[in-house]
């Protein structure tokens, strides 16, 4: 199974985050992407907390012959499409594609996976368990419910 993680807190050209999304899931479509699996819509605080505005997260399952270092390259197309522009980290954006898990592939070079921050955040654990409940970190093995139990404390993910 291959799996993205959506999000957007800023307004693109395709409109507010929520429809800049839906119209990456288009772009993605357009590049011969498959979206198999999309969970709902979720609302989450910034991670790490501070004053920008809350973004809104998805998680999709998809079906593609790229390879992992061609589907990310493809993801950051699509960013830049939309007019991602990569200034800092944890800044505000229009669009974030992150490749999470690529058929349970391990990788320490680039691109790392599963994605090594993952089991971190709410906001890409509770959309995940609608895709792919029985998902189980490639590292560790953990299932998602023991994920989200050990997520840190304070984080806020909400389905819209």
């Amino acid at each position: 199974m291959i799996l993205i993680g959506l999000g957007a807190n800023l307004p693109s050209a395709a409109g507010p985050p929520a429809a800049t999304l839906a119209a990456a899931l288009v772009a993605l479509e357009a590049a011969g992407v498959a979206v198999e699996r999309r969970s709902s819509w979720y609302r989450s605080a910034p991670l790490p907390a501070d004053d920008q505005p809350w973004y809104v997260n998805a998680v999709v399952a998809v079906r593609t012959g790229l390879g992992p270092a061609e589907l990310l390259a493809l993801l950051h197309r699509i960013e830049a499409d939309f007019g991602r522009r990569r200034m800092r980290r944890n800044e505000p954006r229009v669009l974030d594609l992150d490749l999470l898990d690529y058929h349970g592939l391990v990788r320490q070079e680039a691109p790392v996976l599963p994605h090594p921050r993952l089991h971190e955040r709410a906001f890409v654990l509770l959309p995940l368990e609608a895709v792919a409940p029985q998902w189980r970190h490639p590292l560790t093995g953990a299932g998602l419910a023991e994920l989200i139990a050990a997520l840190p404390p304070g984080q806020r993910a909400e389905r819209l």
